[in-house]
């Protein structure tokens, strides 16, 4: 994976805020293209692009940038979904592209967002990191690398593999959860993963166009749906172990919507069960959904308030 070294800062050539009212009384998004003396793509040709879901993260978002290796990322997308902190004027400051959300729609809300307009800038590949420093920036070189092979279309960073989830500060009870969980998960589904919960994930082009994944929840199943998802369009998922980092800043949901999470999560376990005996699957399992479920800028352009993307 050789190539020239280049600075984490996105090009100086980053456009400035637009108007979420700019075109015609509608968001303006058009695909901005890089010069054509860029440096071409040093994992096997492909466009990497990083998208970070981010919610109240002024406190972390430097850190998780400062931590990735932009020698071979082509695109920072940083998506706010409407923080009451300051996050959206750090980000502003960051050199990355941005793209704020009128109101908050929910942490899934924010991944629709993420992969609609990574997907616009022609990314082959698409790692989602969230923002808080709980997870290993620079593991996104060799999470891109497993996909942009042709080997993996899904790579998850997992907590679990090794012996850093406690090490690295998880709370007992959410590590006896997750155990509990993803075994529950692994004979529902019949997969075998370490865990389906990791916030860290890189995927293919051809996954993020397939699955109609704006059937899913807006709120924190949505990353388990999408893993199941990936397992039912029969992708081929992969792991790496990721060392992880709980500290006061970071972000982490309570207790209680950890408990509805973690009956959510059996919910989605039993659907794809169901699915699999000759129900009928809910919306997110249907193959045969359409074009209206599956993202496009179209999709996402009215619940974006300001974007310095010209897609």
């Amino acid at each position: 994976m050789a190539g020239r070294r280049r600075d984490w800062r996105a090009p100086a050539a980053v456009q400035p805020p637009v108007s979420a009212r700019g075109c015609a009384g509608r968001l303006c998004l058009r695909v901005w293209t890089r010069p054509s003396t860029v440096l071409r793509p040093v994992i096997y040709g492909a466009k990497v692009c990083v998208v970070l879901p981010a919610f109240n993260a002024a406190r972390t978002l430097v850190r998780t940038l400062e931590g990735l290796d932009r020698t071979s990322i082509d695109e920072v997308i940083v998506v706010d979904d409407a923080s009451t902190d300051e996050t959206r004027e750090i980000t502003r400051r960051l050199g990355v592209r941005y793209a704020f959300h009128r109101h908050n729609l929910g942490y899934g809300g924010n991944q629709k967002t993420c992969y609609a307009l990574a997907l616009a800038t022609g990314a082959d590949v698409v790692v989602m990191l969230h923002p808080d420093y709980q997870y290993e920036p620079r593991l996104v070189p060799a999470m891109a690398c497993m996909v942009a092979s042709g080997i993996y279309d899904v790579v998850v960073a997992s907590r679990i593999l090794g012996l850093g989830a406690v090490a690295g500060g998880m709370p007992r009870y959410k590590y006896v959860a997750n155990r509990f969980l993803t075994l529950a998960q692994n004979l529902l589904i019949r997969q075998k993963l370490s865990e389906y919960h990791s916030g860290y994930r890189a995927f293919s082009r051809r996954v993020l166009e397939t699955l109609p994944l704006l059937a899913n929840s807006d709120d924190f199943l949505f990353d388990n749906q999408m893993l199941v998802q990936c397992h039912w369009w029969g992708f081929r998922i992969a792991e790496i172990s990721c060392p992880t980092k709980y500290f006061a800043g970071a972000s982490s949901i309570g207790f209680r919507k950890s408990l509805k999470y973690g009956f959510g999560t059996l919910g989605v376990s039993i659907d794809c069960f169901l699915s699999r005996m000759g129900w009928r699957p809910p919306a997110y399992l249907n193959r045969g959904a359409g074009p209206a479920s599956t993202l496009s800028v179209d999709s996402i352009r009215e619940r974006i308030s300001e974007t310095n993307f010209d897609v």
